[in-house]
């Protein structure tokens, strides 16, 4: 089987990826599969680490914010999609794949519709509950196109949806780790609470900010934080932690590659609402503050977070209210054993574990179709 899997920009993107790459191996361990990424974007990182090889795109998003170089940028754009067609063309010639796998972001979408003129068998994977524009604008040649909510008929045509879940990483779907092999991992004490923050692979300045301009919170409070960041609050916030003398309360990651330890040694998670966030933490089961994202479209991340609350399985802060409500409410979560046995309990019945079989079980049979074909 030969297989080329495109998409990323975040890690919301590449982790239902690789889950879906990790699926294939398993049920078939000889396969060859080759992703198709964006230059200069994480999963030129992430994918060979994950030990697949990547062929990057010169294509990149358009810029909405109209300042003198995103214009130019916006003006480069036609010539990176034209290029990016071009090599992706000749990609998918030398490599020809039994069938390509759309999972979003600015890499998808040419390598999808240039595979769909050439008539090859696609997939297109959707996390959200409220569909991408790549996505939506694929779905009509698409073969199949797998989703992780109902209904989502009304964004694609309706004979061609599988509801499959979000695919997650194995090492959270199958987690062994113990809380105190989690905070070794860490250096936390476990005698103490812990609650992680995480706004995405990319970081949320919202929630950094929260922690940031509240550091003495955690000494006072005698509680530990496992500190995802993001890339560009990373250097300003070791350096106020270090500053303000709270690395033995504090610990600060730019990104956090072991997130199974992460979870194990949480009682409390405060996370943004993207569809593969909100897919992990009903895996883990632990009770959750989350502050969705304004910056989506249609708000999708505040419907995603509004489906635990209306379960009593999370609870919501919006992010206009986080910075100055947000570690309260985490506090009172993790002085409340009851509510957070229940809310864990609550979240935990909405998980859809193996959803990238059942992604790879679609794929064999699209490739049964093309052979009858």
């Amino acid at each position: 089987m030969k297989v080329i899997i495109s998409g990323g920009g975040t890690g919301g993107h590449i982790f239902p990826a690789i889950a879906i790459a990790n699926a294939i191996k398993r049920r078939q361990p000889d396969a060859d599969i080759l992703f198709v990424g964006a230059q200069g974007r994480m999963e030129m990182q992430r994918v060979p680490a994950a030990g697949y090889p990547i062929q990057g795109l010169p294509i990149a998003g358009l810029q909405r914010q109209l300042t003198p170089s995103n214009i130019i940028k916006n003006l480069q754009l036609p010539f990176r999609v034209l290029r990016s067609r071009c090599l992706v063309r000749r990609i998918l010639r030398q490599f020809a794949p039994d069938i390509v796998i759309g999972v979003g972001g600015f890499a998808s979408q040419p390598t999808l519709s240039t595979a769909q003129r050439m008539g090859l068998t696609t997939l297109l994977q959707e996390q959200n509950s409220y569909a991408g524009l790549t996505n939506k604008t694929l779905a009509r040649l698409a073969d199949c196109i797998c989703v992780a909510y109902p209904d989502m008929d009304r964004f694609f045509p309706a004979d061609k949806i599988v509801l499959t879940g979000n695919p997650i990483r194995a090492d959270i779907e199958q987690m062994t780790a113990t809380r105190d092999e989690g905070c070794a991992h860490f250096s936390l004490d476990p005698t103490l609470p812990v609650i992680l923050s995480v706004g995405g692979s990319l970081g949320a300045r919202s929630i950094n900010r929260m922690v940031l301009d509240h550091l003495p919170f955690f000494a006072q409070n005698k509680v530990q934080l496992i500190f995802q960041t993001g890339r560009a609050m990373y250097q300003e916030a070791l350096s106020a932690v270090e500053q303000q003398g709270v690395g033995q309360w504090v610990k600060v990651h730019q990104f956090i590659d072991r997130m199974d330890m992460a979870y194990a040694a949480a009682q409390v998670v405060i996370s943004r609402a993207g569809a593969i966030a909100i897919s992990e933490l009903c895996l883990v089961g632990k009770p959750v503050l989350l502050i969705p994202s304004p910056n989506v479209a249609e708000d999708h991340q505040t419907k995603n977070a509004m489906a635990l609350v209306q379960k009593e399985a999370a609870i919501m802060v919006p992010d206009s209210q986080c910075h100055d409500q947000g570690l309260p409410q985490a506090l009172a979560l993790l002085g409340d054993a009851d509510l957070c046995q229940r809310m864990g309990q609550a979240i935990r019945s909405m998980a859809a574990p193996a959803a990238a079989d059942r992604i790879v079980d679609q794929i064999y049979i699209l490739m049964e179709k093309r052979k009858v074909k």
